[in-house]
């Protein structure tokens, strides 16, 4: 109500007076005009949500304030009051535009019944219109699919990230699709021209001796100068590996002794884990000067089981990933079979739908997936689903 903005418009001084002083003490905004003219030079300099105007006025009358202000700014709503008024007057007026008629006297209340109305209505369109922004939807983010509302959560941080690249660490259960996020976010960046490079963190180990790992962190680091290293896994990686990978991120570049001195490995990191990170900083796993490091940006990904809406949509893209590939033709999953894959609650998420689409070819399934040509594990789980 605070930046929500009242225009009123009457030639009579004692009403201005009378509206001002009340709806003041209401708390609303409001501001004053004692013909067309002036209500004009107002709503040039301020943004109002509603103006109320008088029917008679000279020279500007009410149903030409009406008709300018819905041509100069179609979004403000306007409330004719006269006490000169007839039903044509009205009518006329509802066809240009206007909001409401009020007829003179009117009592002081309705005002604030017609203010309090449209500031709801105001609301409910704002709230419409971010929910058709959320999911207007992008269904696909580069190679990403799904229209659920933290799917498009997660397109909006990578969004955010284009011109910048601040570390990320992706957090997920197995088979989420957190590699995949990474590479969007590689490729939806300022370093997509540069390398990425995947790490298997379980490739770290004790075993080399400390300078071993310095140099093998170094050289990685400096083959994707520019660039992303996608770090898989991330607390595979031993608390004193995390603490030379630190060291190594710091290591100035060689190129040049001017260089040397002034710049630092110019490379991003995208971490990713399917533990949680909580916990793993409580049990020593990961340690926490390298968790910050890597945790400038933190993006969970959901389950499969959590964004169910979206496993239609997964199903067509992968329907046209492997008809890519030839050999039969699947064109769409029958609506039984699609009740059993939406009743299943996917522990394997993402990558366990597309291996089942993936072996509906391999199996042969000719133009439709049915319920038969389901894995046993999902056919069992619609079926006790269907009976309780």
């Amino acid at each position: 109500m605070k930046d929500f903005e009242i225009l009123f418009v009457d030639d009579d001084s004692a009403i201005r007076a009378l509206v001002e002083a009340y709806l003041s003490r209401e708390g609303y905004k409001i501001f004053l005009a004692e013909n067309g003219i002036e209500a004009l030079k107002l709503l040039k300099k301020k943004n109002f949500d509603i103006v109320f105007t008088d029917f008679k006025m000279p020279e500007i009358d009410g149903l030409e304030l009406l008709s300018r202000i819905k041509e100069y700014r179609p979004e403000i709503e306007v409330i004719i009051a006269t006490g000169h008024g007839t039903m044509a007057a009205a009518v006329k007026a509802m066809k240009i535009g206007s909001y409401d008629f009020l007829q003179k006297p009117f009592k002081l209340e309705l005002l604030k019944i017609i203010i309090n109305r449209i500031i709801d209505e105001k609301k409910i369109k704002q709230e419409n219109a971010f929910i058709k922004k959320r999911i207007r939807e992008r269904h696909k983010y580069d190679a990403m699919v799904g229209i659920n509302l933290m799917m498009q959560e997660i397109y909006e941080i990578i969004d955010r990230m284009k011109q910048h690249s601040p570390n990320v660490l992706i957090q997920g259960e197995s088979g989420t699709g957190k590699e995949l996020t990474a590479h969007a976010i590689h490729k939806n960046s300022d370093r997509d021209d540069k390398p990425f490079t995947l790490v298997n963190c379980s490739s770290f180990t004790k075993k080399l001796p400390k300078t071993k790992h310095h140099d093998s962190l170094i050289e990685l680091l400096k083959t994707s100068e520019g660039g992303t290293v996608f770090l898989d896994e991330v607390t595979e990686i031993s608390p004193p590996i995390q603490i030379e990978f630190l060291h190594a991120l710091k290591q100035k570049s060689k190129e040049s002794d001017i260089n040397y001195k002034k710049s630092f490995l110019d490379v991003r990191i995208i971490a990713a884990t399917n533990k949680d990170p909580k916990e793993a900083l409580e049990n020593g796993s990961l340690k926490r000067d390298f968790f910050n490091c890597i945790n400038a940006v933190s993006i969970k990904m959901p389950p499969l089981r959590d964004r169910k809406e979206d496993i239609p949509l997964l199903i067509i893209n992968f329907l046209d990933k492997f008809e890519s590939k030839g050999g039969k033709k699947i064109l769409n999953v029958s609506t039984e079979a699609m009740d059993y894959l939406l009743l299943y609650n996917w522990p394997g998420n993402v990558i366990q739908l597309e291996n089942v689409i993936e072996r509906s070819f391999a199996m042969g399934v000719d133009m439709t997936i049915q319920v038969k040509d389901l894995p046993g594990d999902i056919k069992t789980f619609g079926e006790i689903s269907k009976i309780h």
